[in-house]
């Protein structure tokens, strides 16, 4: 397939903290751009800017060419893709459809294979950035698949990301997905008891920061979360439910691989003490309450 903004039909699925960023900016790079959302008023933005907002599933993907999806959890995943009314029952042959959500990478590789089924092409591409990276389209991408599709889809990656890496066969881009994770995990919470004996000791947050940031102890999380938690802002550049989820799909996926990750369980058991405080749709960065 040769991608151009003239003849190529893009249809987006999920609307949420970074989808929505990411729809922009492929609108605003000239693409016919369909876009479908649970809640129909959270397209209202891209509508008036020019994408055209499908009642369906269905309906987005009989019309596109390249159908791109960022859902919340892996049975939103199964039910866009597989449910009745999905894309792969209803994208035309030839299409190329590229899943971003993290999700399983058992479900990455069943999605593939039903797609080649159906001549349908199938990629794998979560991305880590959270929602700067989906406003500023910095976003790493990790893609898994068929090497040519990949290489086909490259120009429309590239218009949300900057750091965009094909990883190999299907599966492969999550599986890369939650060796990020897993490392963001036990940083969380490094960068949270960090700042709380930064406190503890009567320094100043900020300036502490500007030190620690900059030298072997500097992180993304660190430089970009660190100061919302000095901020005490809590709003979700991704979500603590979203965390949880990817780091139990890690947390299973090493298991069958038969891997320790100590880290892992005790990042997790933490964020699962800040959800059953009612705190889920937080962002990662309020684990920080843990620890004040």
């Amino acid at each position: 397939m040769k991608i151009t903004t003239e003849k190529t039909i893009v249809g987006f699925i999920g609307l949420g903290v970074m989808g929505r960023s990411m729809a922009g900016h492929i609108l605003a790079a000239g693409f016919d751009l369909h876009v479908y959302n649970r809640t129909p008023s959270k397209a209202a933005d891209l509508v008036g800017k020019g994408a055209v907002l499908e009642a369906s599933v269905t309906d987005l993907a009989r019309v596109s060419d390249i159908i791109i999806s960022i859902v919340g959890f892996p049975k939103d995943v199964e039910e866009v893709f597989l449910g009745k009314g999905g894309v792969l029952e209803n994208a035309k042959p030839g299409s190329i459809v590229i899943d971003m959500t993290t999700s399983d990478p058992a479900l990455a590789v069943t999605l593939f294979d039903k797609g080649r089924a159906k001549k349908i092409h199938v990629l794998d591409a979560p991305v880590s950035g959270g929602d700067l990276g989906a406003k500023n389209a910095t976003l790493s991408i990790m893609v898994g698949g068929e090497e040519w599709v990949f290489e086909a889809a490259f120009s429309v990656l590239e218009i949300m990301g900057k750091n965009i890496v094909y990883q190999g066969k299907a599966g492969a881009g999550q599986h890369t997905k939650m060796a990020n994770q897993i490392a963001i995990a036990a940083g969380m919470v490094a960068v949270c008891e960090s700042l709380a004996y930064a406190a503890k000791a009567g320094l100043d947050p900020k300036t502490v920061l500007k030190s620690i940031g900059q030298g072997a102890a500097g992180s993304w999380s660190l430089n970009n979360l660190g100061p919302r938690i000095i901020k005490k802002d809590d709003q979700p550049g991704f979500f603590i439910k979203h965390f949880i989820k990817d780091m139990g799909i890690a947390a299973d996926s090493s298991k069958e691989m038969g891997l320790e990750t100590p880290g892992l369980d005790l990042a997790l058991s933490l964020y699962r003490k800040m959800a059953n405080k009612g705190l889920e749709n937080d962002g990662t960065q309020a684990l920080y309450k843990l620890f004040e």
